[in-house]
C-alpha cells in the first residue's frame, strides 16, 4: 500500500532523514520506535506532505506523493494524527470530527455513518460530542483526534506518539482501537518510544536512529530481541 524508497529529509542544512526505505501492507500496524530526535515525525510528516525539503520516493497505492500539496494527501485515503493532538480546542468534539470529514465533503450521504463508526470504537465521546474538545481528558482528546482522521474515511492511518502522557489503561483502549482499525481494512503506521506496548499491537516494526533504520522484523521478534530491550524496555 505504501513504499518508501531512500526517502531524505532535512530541515534548512541539517539532514533528519537518511535514506529512509519501508513499505506498509493493507490491513496491517507498522510501528517506527526511535527516541526524540531520531527522525520519526518528519518520516510522517514526509508522507502527509507537510515537510518540503525531501527527496526519494514515496508511493501510495502507486502514486507518487513527494511534490504533492499537503491538502491533497487526505483526499487520497491517509489521515495523520499528530503528536500533540492539534484539536481546534474552542470547537465542539462533533465539530473536529466533522472538520476531519472535509477533504470528503461532497460525500455527505454518509456523514452520520462515519460518525457512528468512531462512537462505535470510542463510546467514551458519544455523551460529550457537544463538550468544547478542550475541556476533554488526555485519553479522550487522543481518542477524538484519532476519530477526527478516520472521519476521512482514510486506507492508512499516521499515528504520531498515540500514547505520549497517557495512563496504562488509555493506552490499551487506544491499542484495542488501532487493532479494530485494522480489521476494518485500515492500515497503520505507528511512530512510537513506547515499545513495550507499541509492540504489542504492531504487526512490524523497525528502529530509527539519527535518521537510518538500524533494525526491523516482525513485532514479535523484536519484543525479545536484547538490544531492543536495553534501549527501550529498561531490561
Amino acid at each position: 500500500m505504501l513504499v518508501i524508497e531512500s526517502l531524505s529529509a532535512s530541515y534548512g542544512g541539517a539532514d533528519v532523514l537518511r535514506h529512509i526505505s519501508l513499505h506498509v501492507r493493507g490491513g496491517e500496524t507498522l510501528t517506527v520506535l526511535g527516541a526524540n530526535t531520531a527522525g520519526k515525525t518528519t518520516l510522517l510528516r514526509s508522507i502527509s506532505g507537510l515537510m518540503r525539503r525531501v527527496s526519494g520516493s514515496i508511493t501510495f497505492e502507486g502514486v507518487q506523493l513527494i511534490g504533492r500539496a499537503a491538502h491533497e494527501i487526505p483526499g487520497l485515503g491517509i489521515g495523520h494524527v499528530p503528536e500533540g493532538r492539534h484539536l481546534f480546542s474552542h470547537m465542539s468534539a462533533l465539530d473536529n470530527l466533522m472538520m476531519g470529514a472535509y477533504a470528503t465533503r461532497r460525500c455527505v450521504v454518509n456523514l452520520q455513518s462515519r460518525v457512528e463508526g468512531v462512537l462505535a470504537l470510542f463510546p467514551r465521546l458519544a455523551p460529550r460530542l457537544r463538550q468544547l474538545a478542550g475541556s476533554l481528558s488526555g485519553g479522550e482528546q487522543q481518542m477524538l483526534a484519532i476519530g477526527r482522521a478516520l472521519m476521512g474515511s482514510p486506507k492508512l492511518l499516521l499515528l504520531d506518539e498515540p500514547s505520549i502522557g497517557l495512563a496504562p489503561k488509555v493506552c490499551q483502549e487506544l491499542h484495542a482501537a488501532i487493532r479494530e482499525v485494522n480489521h476494518r481494512g485500515v492500515a497503520a503506521l505507528m511512530a512510537e518510544q513506547n515499545a513495550a506496548s507499541s509492540l504489542t499491537v504492531a504487526d512490524r516494526a523497525c528502529v530509527i536512529e539519527s535518521g537510518r533504520i538500524v533494525l526491523s522484523g516482525e513485532a514479535a521478534v523484536l519484543r525479545g530481541d536484547p538490544a531492543i530491550r536495553r534501549a527501550y524496555l529498561g531490561v
